[in-house]
């Protein structure tokens, strides 16, 4: 029993480079982070998890998982990284490579898959606990309340078309009539969680083997990405559906009150190229529907400014049309954010930021939310607390305004 107070519990996570539906999904910013960065969070924020390792045949996401905390001592085969490849040979391939390599046999495997992301905290060590505390189990599985019961779904019968019943009920005659709360209760498993004993997926060779705990799972973290429409859906549950969830990083909310919006130019007001005629002129293209958001900001009773490094004519020039209020040459900005919220006596967790340069780092940790558009430079898509679906120029600033626009009348 000593040996099991403290058991070796793998977390394997599973990641091919082959994606097809999503490509490259795996290493794909998701909420500012590479989609497969969530899933080694979980695992190594768990207390429980004493080894966490990474199954890939891609040399690019196993360098990506290294730089958040996973180990990568091998690359899968290619022959079990196919469309059809199943779990079990992926698993039975690393338990045996760790055995044979490194003497290594855990005593619990955890999957973790990469396509759910929204995990609660916590998740991890509850099933590694609920196994351990039943000897007759073989994994356990997590699982939400199913949104459509199979009691009340149907087939066609292919040689008269008509429906049949999926499911039947003993006692009770028609199923597909009966109240839904007169149904038993049944579930789907999600992406979540499996915790698995090793010795069913290297003796029983089965990822769940006979006996298979429940964990059940708050149904608000359903999430499995296989669509772009599934991944945009996720991203906006990350941001905006108020869930405590595991993250790579700690990422704040936008705050309940925003006094001030504070917007870099360049990159952010314009899609950050730059054309120069033979005088050195510069024209830059901008987002002309920018100037409506900004202005229905401002009437929303929410203050905004632009702080820019640049000192350049096009600067005043925009920020004079759209009615916005502008510092420009400014070098180093952190100095000069202090500064006005000093002057402004600004709360600067009242205060937003958008930016999406390294210069603009320094200023995220100075205000009470940082915000990046979509094409924003890797670090700073990193460092920031909500990332948006549009690029500089092409409408991230509308997209912004829009959000706490809506969230301010929402407040009443």
């Amino acid at each position: 029993m000593d040996s099991m107070v403290t058991p070796e519990v793998l977390a394997l996570i599973p990641a091919r480079g082959g994606s097809k539906g999503i490509p490259r999904k795996n290493i794909r910013p998701f909420a500012g982070h590479p989609l497969i960065a969530y899933s080694i969070a979980a695992a190594c924020q768990a207390e429980m998890v004493t080894r966490v390792v990474v199954s890939t045949d891609d040399a690019e996401i196993a360098a990506v998982a290294r730089e958040y905390g996973a180990e990568t001592p091998f690359l899968r085969p290619a022959e079990l990284a196919q469309d059809d490849t199943t779990d079990l040979p992926v698993f039975q391939h690393a338990l045996r490579w760790l055995a044979e390599h490194e003497d290594y046999h855990p005593q619990i495997v955890v999957q973790l898959r990469p396509t759910s992301p929204v995990r609660p905290p916590g998740l991890v060590d509850a099933a590694v606990r609920l196994l351990l505390a039943h000897p007759e189990a073989d994994s356990v599985r997590g699982v939400v309340p199913a949104g459509q019961n199979p009691f009340k779904m149907w087939r066609i019968d292919p040689e008269h078309g008509h429906l049949q019943p999926l499911l039947t009920l003993p006692g009770v005659p028609e199923p597909y009539n009966a109240p839904r709360q007169s149904l038993p209760p049944v579930f789907w498993q999600t992406g979540h969680i499996d915790a698995i004993r090793t010795r069913t997926i290297l003796e029983k060779h089965s990822m769940s083997g006979a006996v298979i705990l429940p964990l059940q799972i708050d149904p608000r973290y359903t999430v499995d990405i296989d669509t772009p429409t599934d991944w945009q859906r996720a991203e906006w549950l990350v941001y905006f559906g108020g869930l405590t969830m595991v993250q790579p990083g700690q990422r704040r909310p936008l705050p309940e009150q925003v006094d001030l919006v504070i917007f870099d130019f360049d990159g952010v007001m314009t899609d950050n190229r730059v054309w120069v005629d033979g005088e050195g002129h510069e024209f830059v293209a901008a987002y002309r529907s920018d100037s409506i958001g900004v202005q229905a900001l401002m009437r929303a009773g929410i203050q905004a400014l632009v702080l820019s490094a640049e000192t350049n004519p096009v600067v005043e020039a925009r920020c004079r049309k759209i009615g916005l209020p502008f510092i420009q040459g400014v070098k180093d900005k952190a100095p000069a954010l202090r500064q006005l919220l000093a002057e402004r006596r600004l709360d600067p967790q009242r205060v937003v930021y958008m930016g999406n340069d390294t210069n603009d780092l320094p200023c995220f940790p100075l205000v009470g939310c940082a915000v990046a558009p979509a094409d924003a430079q890797p670090e700073v898509l990193r460092a920031a607390d909500l990332i948006l679906t549009r690029r500089g120029g092409y409408g991230a600033v509308r997209e912004l305004c829009d959000l706490l626009v809506r969230r301010r009348q929402a407040q009443g």
